[in-house]
């Protein structure tokens, strides 16, 4: 997985955390494909300060996946319920946690 893709998964777990700002310029750049430049003149502020956003938002994003944990746990989850080999208890687990 790339950078990228680690960074749209974690902004799903953890993006109701960021500021209104960072949650925009977040959404601009790796959902919408704008440019810095393009963000930048959307919102009257210099390419330096989006890249500033953005590189604060990463940054929180990975401090809180460090501190809680949610997407490795998942992972984790989802990894051993492929190990189960009972079909009915595999429904069942997944029915729970689902």
């Amino acid at each position: 997985m790339d950078k990228r893709d680690e960074l749209i998964i974690l902004y799903d777990y953890y993006g109701e955390l960021l500021n209104d700002d960072n949650k925009r310029f977040f959404e601009d750049y790796y959902f919408d494909n704008l440019s810095l430049k393009e963000i930048a003149e959307n919102n009257d502020i210099s390419r330096n300060a989006v890249h500033k956003h953005l590189k604060n938002s990463q940054e929180k994003l990975e401090f809180y996946e460090l501190k809680l944990g949610l997407f490795k746990r998942d992972k984790l989850i989802k990894s051993k319920i492929n190990e189960i080999n009972d079909k009915k208890i595999k429904e069942i687990v997944e029915k729970i946690l689902f």
